[in-house]
């Protein structure tokens, strides 16, 4: 009895030491930019080889350079702008735009549009497969993914997944997986075939955004809005590993495969940083304070660091039949750039 309760005491013990720790990271702000202008934003690409940073701003791309934060350029036209996925081997990007239902394909040199291709309802992200050398077009609201060949811009397929596509990931050797926000799950698909192999359920999780992939141990992290809980999953059978508390109002997830951590960006002002501690184990061991609205995250593999994007937000209008969730007003020429890393 004596030899069971010591047990107990020294797991509760191990337990909270781990919940306690602070600042075990060592991450914190590296470098603050204003970018200025006005409008919403959503995602952040980094195309490491060539070090520039793409933000999504509202009706253009911002351009610039990861390390110096130097402005290079902008892509206009891109109304209602929610992913970027640069391609440098292929010397160009592909850009959604929710409000136009469409993809701009533009030059990595020149920024300038090579064409524009259409998609379905409110593209929202989307990924580039090196395996079968093609970009996903994620289409939230009509439930459905656009499947384009990356080399000659053709569309191949559009096809449907059974609920809103909201982030993917690949694992490099042609299985995709993808969050589908509304019905709570993560779909799994063939990236050649698009045969629909697995279908993942999250609960508790609910209302997924980010997703986040270790290839090593294949075990996905998908992040959940509405129970704010990071949920870890095998990815090879969808079984749970864990489920962790995180923010409010999460939207990116990465995934660092030199630390072996999971970050994800919450809309309430934090970052919150999971780590594997044993064998099936995880805890969250770091909670860093950002800003309010910095939702979306990017990760660079070269240095590290990770850039989110925010700006100074005013009041919440109330709602109205048109708009019965709205968002806080943004406050102009305030749109910033934040870049973390350890110091």
């Amino acid at each position: 009895m004596k030899n069971t309760l010591a047990f107990l005491l020294a797991a509760l013990s191990c337990h909270f030491s781990l919940l306690a720790q602070s600042n075990a990271s060592g991450i914190g702000l590296l470098k603050k930019t204003l970018i200025g202008g006005e409008g919403g934003w959503d995602y952040i690409a980094v195309s490491t080889d060539d070090r520039r940073l793409y933000l999504s701003h509202a009706t253009q791309v911002e351009v610039l350079n990861a390390d110096t934060h130097e402005k290079i350029g902008i892509v206009p036209g891109t109304k209602g702008v929610h992913g970027i996925c640069p391609i440098p081997s292929l010397g160009k990007g592909f850009i959604t735009n929710g409000k136009t239902n469409n993809v701009t394909v533009f030059d990595l040199t020149t920024l300038k549009t090579i064409s524009t291709l259409p998609a379905g309802e409110n593209p929202d992200a989307l990924l580039y497969d090196t395996y079968s050398n093609r970009v996903f077009i994620f289409n939230n609201d009509s439930r459905n993914i656009t499947v384009i060949d990356a080399p000659t811009n053709n569309i191949i397929r559009t096809f449907d997944v059974g609920g809103n596509p909201e982030t993917g990931v690949t694992d490099g050797h042609g299985t995709i997986y993808v969050n589908l926000e509304d019905a709570n799950e993560i779909v799994v698909f063939d990236s050649r075939t698009l045969a629909i192999q697995h279908r993942f359920a999250l609960s508790p999780g609910q209302q997924p955004t980010g997703l986040a992939f270790d290839k090593k141990n294949h075990r996905l992290f998908s992040v959940c809005r509405k129970s704010q809980l990071m949920m870890v999953l095998d990815a090879d059978n969808g079984r749970i590993v864990a489920q962790l508390p995180i923010g409010k109002g999460v939207d990116g997830a990465i995934f660092d495969d030199h630390t072996g951590w999971a970050v994800c960006s919450n809309s309430d002002g934090t970052l919150t940083v999971v780590k594997e501690y044993g064998p099936g184990k995880f805890g969250v061991i770091d909670t860093i304070n950002t800003q309010r609205g910095a939702k979306t995250l990017a990760f660079d593999n070269r240095t590290g660091h990770l850039f989110t994007v925010t700006a100074q937000l005013g009041e919440t209008p109330p709602p109205t039949a048109d708009n019965p969730k709205p968002k806080p007003a943004i406050v102009p020429g305030t749109f910033t750039l934040l870049e973390y890393g350890k110091k």
